[in-house]
């Protein structure tokens, strides 16, 4: 039996909570009534790419009830970079057109902070 994959899954479900823990505590420490046009326009970039994920991954949920029962070693595996691959396409989708919602919220935060 081959364990490099569940091994590798581990590190990746680590790597996901540590990258949670660390937008948290970046969320906190962040003070954005000093930030500028561009750091604005890019947390509203991360979040917009962020919320896309979500959608994708809820999305896959609806695909994944239709899955037979039996059970594939390779799940792990293809688990792992289902999520990667979503998180990519949430990236790609946001730099590229996105939904507008990184437009709306860098508007809201201007007229808020008074850029």
């Amino acid at each position: 039996m081959d364990i490099g994959g569940i091994n590798a899954y581990t590190d990746y479900l680590s790597s996901q909570s540590s990258a949670t823990d660390k937008l948290k505590e970046t969320i906190g420490k962040t003070d954005y009534s000093q930030a500028g046009e561009d750091e604005l326009l890019e947390a509203c970039k991360q979040f917009e790419s962020y919320f896309l994920e979500q959608v994708f991954k809820e999305m896959q949920k609806t695909v994944d009830c239709f899955k037979d029962e039996e059970s594939d070693p390779n799940d792990n595996l293809v688990s792992y970079f289902r999520d990667t691959t979503l998180q990519e396409l949430a990236s790609t989708s946001t730099e590229k057109q996105g939904l507008g919602i990184a437009q709306m919220l860098y508007e809201q935060m201007k007229r808020n902070y008074g850029l």
